[in-house]
């Protein structure tokens, strides 16, 4: 029995599996993660990264490796172990046609087999496994044969490119992660424990704040306490008591002549010391920015305010709202408790419908509800959507479906859209599109 040659034979697709292992890890490979074990300074995580930033060249070599070994196990299979078994078949009084087809046909199915499982299958699984693990393991060795073998890869690499732009497919597009990306893999953390509830929530609230404007964050002007400077003592005494806010705007005659902010402090200490009634003397600056600008640029300016508050104003120059470091707090980490505010924002019932409030976030009851937004829809808020829907002022009780669930307007305040009850009644493909 040629037992050298089984063996070498054996060695060959292992070897062949060390390719197609090294191939698949690398390929498979986040290079963000490559990356972090660069900066880890992990031995051949620099290599690796290397390689994947170069596939066509490392594709070429390990191709060049499998086709190889794959020629070589079969070729020294059946010249040294098939060739002799069919010689002591024919010996033990088998015809020579019998001999040859069992001896060539069992030694091939045998090779076959063993490079599918040893040769395939198990390093490819090994390799997505712990893929960037694997590719830090595999490079040095991988950089040596591409070394060996640099001039054949080089004109494979031409070739294939070359190939590549006569069918129209020119450069490799650079790899970029989505959003929808970046939320499947922290759920995916989420659900292995790494990441905890509450953080993903926040890490969601951060992606929303990014696709945001000032007007989507504001205080919008029905909901804001001003001081009107032209109202008498009492006037102004009363709007302090019923406010819960530290600091209000001030305005002369109308809001829309807003002159900057007071805070509440600062009139109690001037009181308190015995001083004239002069709310005048006592408004501080604040920064004004458009209701288009992002959440970002709003940050920036929030930054250097030293009251962290600015005041929304529209393309007109009108006021529009309040814009403070609470709301884009509450953008990320969710609603706070606000004194004298106590029912809660979104109210799941037991039927699985939800009740919303109207001035809640449209993208956030969209991520609630799992549902698509429509993208021609100039809104902020729920109640911004329902009249993006409906094209015009509804009345309490009127409905309309839109992905998969029933929206019905349960409550006005005048004109406002103050409830919104959503129940899931059909599948999204059936749902209106309008």
């Amino acid at each position: 029995m040629p037992f050298v040659e089984i063996i070498i034979v054996l060695l060959l697709i292992l070897l062949n599996g060390f390719l197609a292992m090294s191939e698949l890890a690398v390929v498979s490979s986040r290079r963000t993660r490559l990356q972090v074990m660069v900066d880890g300074r992990v031995p051949g995580a620099r290599r690796a990264l290397a390689l994947a930033e170069a596939p066509g060249r490392f594709l070429s070599t390990v191709q060049i490796g499998i086709t190889l070994v794959g020629i070589a196990a079969g070729t020294y299979g059946g010249t040294n172990i098939a060739f002799p078994l069919a010689r002591d078949l024919e010996a033990r009084g088998l015809s020579t046609a019998v001999a040859d087809a069992i001896a060539y046909g069992g030694v091939v199915s045998l090779i076959t087999f063993f490079s599918l499982v040893m040769g395939e299958l198990v390093p490819k699984q090994l390799g997505l496994r712990h893929p960037e693990r694997v590719a830090a393991r595999v490079a040095p060795t991988m950089t040596i044969i591409a070394r060996i073998a640099s001039p054949v890869v080089s004109l494979l690499d031409f070739t294939a490119r070359s190939c590549l732009r006569l069918l129209g497919a020119g450069r490799l597009a650079p790899q970029l992660v989505t959003d929808e990306e970046i939320k499947a893999l922290i759920a995916e953390a989420e659900s292995a424990g790494t990441v905890e509830p509450g953080e993903t929530a926040m890490i969601a609230g951060v992606m929303r704040l990014a696709d945001r404007t000032a007007r989507a964050m504001m205080t919008p002007r029905p909901e804001v306490d001003w001081i009107d400077l032209d109202s008498d003592a009492d006037t102004v005494r009363e709007r302090l008591r019923s406010s819960h806010h530290s600091r209000l705007p001030v305005g002369r005659g109308g809001i829309d002549a807003v002159l900057g902010l007071v805070r509440v402090k600062d009139i109690l200490d001037a009181q308190l010391a015995g001083e004239a009634w002069d709310i005048a003397r006592l408004v501080r600056p604040t920064p004004v920015i458009q209701d288009s600008i992002d959440a970002l640029k709003v940050l920036d300016v929030l930054r250097v305010a030293p009251e962290h508050m600015a005041l929304v104003v529209d393309e007109y120059g009108s006021f529009e709202g309040v814009l403070t470091t609470a709301d884009i707090l509450s953008a990320i980490a969710g609603a706070f408790a606000v004194a004298g505010e106590d029912q809660p924002t979104v109210v799941q019932r037991s039927d699985g419908s939800w009740l919303i409030d109207g001035m809640e976030p449209a993208d956030e009851m969209a991520e609630l509800l799992a549902i698509k937004l429509p993208g021609d829809g100039d809104f902020h808020t729920v109640a911004g959507f329902v009249l993006d829907r409906l094209r015009r002022i509804p009345a309490t009780g009127e409905k309309f479906d839109w992905d998969g669930w029933r929206f019905e307007v349960l409550d006005m305040d005048r004109r406002r859209v103050d409830k919104v009850l959503a129940t899931p009644n059909m599948p999204p493909e059936e749902a209106y599109e309008g």
